[in-house]
């Protein structure tokens, strides 16, 4: 059944292939249940024009893969099967391995708050996937749909999309490469907004600078250390108790003045708008709001107020036209405090306080009709960020047409590349994290977004040394390059962690501005064409298989960034996988064993500029470098992008594209300018050519920039002694660096020490990690058959742990467990964990966690406070002590998941997010078993107990968690009365 503009349509047919027509060109087409649902299908926000999706072409062809589709309880299923030996990348913004083969993803926009690798629902929706045959062709599949997607790809070769009915899917080749699929694909949802070339300078970010003094400083010690940045951010705390588009007057109290005084020393200023507003008479944003009646509202037509930061909030409702217009001139006036750019945050919408940590899906839309027109929140929650995104662009081309407007946004949806640049939201301070960083980074890209990044060093938790150091070197690399972390945790600069890291960090971001013509190269490329900024490595060679699970490389065009997320191994030290063909290591004298490793793809040229600060030091003047790799033909071609740097010349002509080609004859290289492009007049400068030989050898040579110039061969003997030479004098210099300090411990702070390894227990069906330091905690609990992860939680709170006592925990439990055991046998099929903490006065908690090989599908615990010394005049027993077993389980889908059981006395129970906290004991305690049911998956975590050791449960719905505990009771322990719970998990399907 769909609604759309007054008309209702019941699908015809409920299963079967599905219909198709041909649109937007040749290899695309569109595929509909029936006739009738594409008469009722909600009009397209990931096109640029709806219309295009809407208008069959003239095309004569049909389509190599047809879906088939199931229509059932309002859902509809589209299966569709592609080659055995296929591949599948993209789905957007997505935790885990970069190759999704096997993973499922759920689109519905999260505040995401220290995910996992394992958490399906993070702040951005793409429901599109990329197949690279096993041809090495590639093919794309888009489910049109705003709604909550399941994306299912773990059945080898083939994608299942699972949304509520209507919606078309849109088909994409098989065209010759990945990248063939991606310019098709901007055809379609558009390519990204053409960034100012500041943008892509380093960025200083935390939350929060807490004055302008405190930002003056940031940035006077930036130059003083000649560490290059260019933008300076400014968190929600500049903000007068939290209300967007004001300045608290004693900390910010002339933000012009701040803005200025930025200025004069190189750097831009971003500032933070949320969109929760707060709900209070005589706040100018809220009057004006609520004057225009731009509110979301609930069923009963008052405005919806949620829990955000300045407490009880009003949420704008962008998809109407006058809402955008109103929230467009608060932005007009606020561009005019000095703002450079602005940073929309907490819009996925997140709301605190509640299970499901947004609105409710009952609330109400009143959207334009090009839009949807009148819907409830469920249809519009997913395209809320980038609604939000385009308002606040539109509002700063509305305060100044002739600067390009930079915006970076949490939350987004597939399309939302032509409004803001994103990051990868609230990650962690581990390794984890930074090896994660790069697949998810290549992913938004394969999704058509390709100006992101993550919070370089992490954002929850205490970076070490060695693991910031490392983080920067990669993370400066990225297209989008911004270092952040969040309040409480220890200073995140460059200069925070030693001279070593300080060092490595200054050499990594002097490399990036070295690139940066190269980059801005890359990004306009990708501005007028839709192709990739950052590629996984594959893309250098799609037909060869060994190259798609790669993760510790990645191109930026033909430069390969080698790298290591090995806490152990620098780039330089790990086995070097590169694509056939000649790929040619180079520098800048800058090579450092916490660095990646950069390769130079044969047959390619690319252009580098001198160090720099800031980017505004850059002058069109400046010598012109020019890196060369010939191929085996001895041929080499390449191309620069050059003009004001913003402003919307370059759509005018305004700007000069030039292309250059390298040919050697015999003993002579010689290169030149091939073709050119735009109106401007090519600069007086000198050019510098370096001509790569091999084993970081190079040839220099200088001219003028638009005359030939050549390069003259020495000859083979001598060749081969440069490479020598320069092999050797790179090993020398690599074992002589200062390298960051391996020390994996940093000061602690609020009891927490997110830097040490977590413990990895993988046996059977589950793969666990344990953080014995805090508690005993297991911060996540993976079920490998099912791909679920019950648990995924920050370090230092949530998660499950046990403890004595009956209170609630705060973070950093200070019952800390040591590893006493470890025994694994016969190589991973049985494996079981001890544990130990010590609780004071003679007692100890003794876990021991196993998953055994005759039932591999069961996690077993085994918990129990034990009397070691227990003082005479006791008389032999302890004080009174609770054992309480505390796990926090993530909920995927809020609204879906329930606690099911039969109680002692044998009646049925289904309990409810909007049932609170509930205890059971008595004739209520579950018969020795419960179950979370999570209703989107069909699965159930089921947890069973000894009901002779337990006491009571208590459930405990929290934001997007539930805490199902088991109580023992309350008494001495002696030591031949421990208090001991047993009990065991299992995950089932269910109807």
């Amino acid at each position: 059944m769909a609604e759309y503009d007054g008309k209702t349509v019941t699908a015809d047919v409920t299963s079967g292939n599905m219909i198709f027509e041909p649109v937007l060109e040749d290899g695309v087409f569109r595929f509909d249940c029936s006739g009738n649902d594409r008469i009722a299908a909600y009009p397209s926000l990931s096109f640029l024009d709806t219309k295009i999706r809407d208008t069959p072409i003239m095309n004569k062809k049909e389509p190599l893969y047809t879906p088939t589709f199931e229509c059932a309880n309002g859902k509809q299923i589209v299966n569709i099967e592609l080659p055995p030996g296929t591949s599948f990348y993209g789905t957007g913004e997505v935790g885990g391995q970069l190759e999704r083969t096997g993973k499922r993803v759920f689109t519905w926009n999260t505040d995401a708050w220290g995910y996992g690798s394992g958490t399906t629902s993070l702040y951005q929706s793409h429901s599109w996937v990329l197949a690279v045959l096993p041809s090495g062709e590639a093919f794309g599949v888009l489910a049109d749909t705003t709604q909550r997607c399941e994306i299912d790809l773990r059945k080898e070769s083939r994608i299942k999309f699972t949304a509520e009915s209507p919606y078309p899917v849109i088909t994409f080749g098989p065209f010759a490469s990945p990248t063939a699929v991606l310019i098709s694909l901007s055809h379609a949802i558009g390519t990204v907004f053409m960034p100012p070339k500041w943008s892509l300078g380093y960025h200083q970010c935390r939350w929060s600078y807490d004055s302008d003094a405190k930002v003056l400083k940031i940035a006077r010690t930036f130059r003083e250390k000649g560490i290059p940045c260019d933008v300076i951010w400014m968190d929600i705390d500049y903000m007068d108790g939290f209300r967007c588009f004001t300045f608290d007057q004693e900390r910010f109290p002339d933000p012009k003045s701040l803005v200025n005084d930025l200025h004069r020393n190189g750097f831009k200023a971003i500032w933070m708008l949320d969109p929760g507003i707060k709900h209070e008479e005589g706040y100018f944003v809220y009057d004006s709001g609520s004057e225009n009646d731009v509110w979301i509202q609930k069923a009963d037509e008052t405005p919806f107020i949620g829990e955000v930061w300045p407490g009880p909030c009003v949420f704008p409702d962008f998809t109407q036209e006058k809402t955008r217009l109103w929230w467009g001139k608060l932005v007009k006036e606020f561009i005019s405090n000095g703002v450079d750019g602005i940073w929309n945050d907490m819009n996925e919408p997140a709301v605190f306080k509640v299970v499901t940590k947004t609105m409710p899906e009952t609330n109400i839309h009143r959207g334009d009709t090009e839009l949807g027109g009148f819907q409830n929140h469920s249809h519009y929650h997913n395209v809320y960020g980038m609604l939000m995104a385009r308002s606040t662009k539109d509002g700063m081309e509305l305060a100044n047409k002739n600067r390009r407007p930079f915006v970076l946004t949490r939350a987004g949806f597939i399309g939302s590349q032509r409004y803001a640049a994103t990051w990868t939201g609230d990650n962690l301070s581990t390794w984890e994290h930074l090896h994660m960083s790069v697949s998810m980074v290549l992913q938004l890209g394969l999704s058509g977004q390709p100006l992101s990044g993550p919070d370089i060093g992490g954002f929850a938790g205490n970076a070490t040394p060695k693991l910031f150091g490392r983080w920067m070197g990669i993370g400066a690399m990225f297209p989008f390059c911004r270092g952040h972390s969040e309040m409480g945790t220890l200073d995140h600069e460059p200069w925070s962690f030693g001279v070593e890291c300080e060092e490595v960090c200054r050499l990594a971001l002097m490399r990036r501005y070295r690139l940066i013509p190269h980059i801005y190269t890359l990004f306009y490329m990708a501005h007028i064409k839709g192709t990739p900024v950052a590629a996984p490595t594959f893309f250098a060679d799609s037909k060869d298989p060994s190259l798609r699970k790669i993760e510790n490389s990645f191109l930026l065009g033909p430069v390969l960034i080698y790298s290591s997320t090995n806490l152990d191994k620098g780039s330089y030290q790990l086995p070097l996988v590169l694509p056939k063909g000649i790929w040619l290591h180079f520098d800048f004298n800058d090579s450092h064993p916490d660095l990646p490793t950069l390769y130079l793809q044969g047959g390619s040229i690319i252009p580098v500029g001198r160090p720099l600060q800031h980017i505004g030091e850059a002058n069109l003047t400046d010598d012109l470098s020019l890196i060369i790799a010939l191929d085996d033909h001895g041929k080499a071609e390449g191309v620069l992008f050059e003009d004001d740097g913003d402003g919307y010349e370059f759509s005018r002509e305004g700007y000069l594209l030039t292309y250059y080609v390298a040919e050697r004859q015999s003993s002579v290289v010689t290169v030149k300018v091939s073709r050119t492009e735009g109106s401007w007049k090519r600069p007086k400068r000198r050019l510098h050519l370096q001509l790569l030989l091999g084993g970081g050898a190079k040839l220099d040579a200088w001219g003028i920039d638009g005359e030939v110039v050549k390069i003259m061969i020495p000859l083979e003997s001598e060749v081969s002694h440069l490479i020598s030479t320069s092999e050797e004098q790179y090993r020398a210099h690599m074992e002589s660096a200062k390298c960051i300090p391996g020390v994996e411990e940093v000061s602690e702070q609020k009891g927490i020490d997110l830097s040490r390894s977590p413990i990895e227990l993988k046996s059977g069906d589950w793969i666990l990690k344990m953080v014995p330091w805090i508690g005993g905690r297991m911060i996540s609990m993976m079920h490998f058959p099912s791909g679920t992860q019950w648990l995924h939680s920050r370090v230092e709170v949530d998660g499950y742990e046990e403890y004595s006592g009956t209170e609630y925990r705060s973070a950093g439990c200070s019952e800390e467990y040591i590893v006493l055991e470890r025994d694994l046998h016969q190589a991973g099929k049985e494996e079981a964990l001890k544990l130990e903490g010590d609780i004071g006065g003679g007692l100890v908690i003794e876990r021991q966690i196993s998953i055994k090989k005759d039932n591999p599908s069961v996690l077993y615990i085994d918990s129990s406070i034990v009397a070691r010394q227990v003082g005479a005049g006791s008389g032999g027993f302890s004080r009174l002590v609770c054992l309480r077993v505390h796990p926090a389980f993530s909920l995927l889908h809020p609204s879906q998941s329930f606690v099911s059981f039969i109680s002692v006395d044998g009646t049925k129970h289904e309990i409810g997010p909007d049932s609170g906290e509930l205890f059971l004991e008595g004739d209520l305690l579950p018969n020795g078993e419960w179950m979370l049911e999570d209703r989107s998956l069909h699965l159930g975590l089921v947890n069973r107990f000894n009901i002779n050791e337990v006491f009571k449960c208590l459930i405990h719905w929290g934001t997007g968690t539930v805490n199902m505990e088991l109580w023992s009771e309350q008494r001495p322990v002696s030591k031949a009365s421990p208090l001991r719970i047993s009990h065991e998990y299992e995950v089932r399907e269910i109807s």
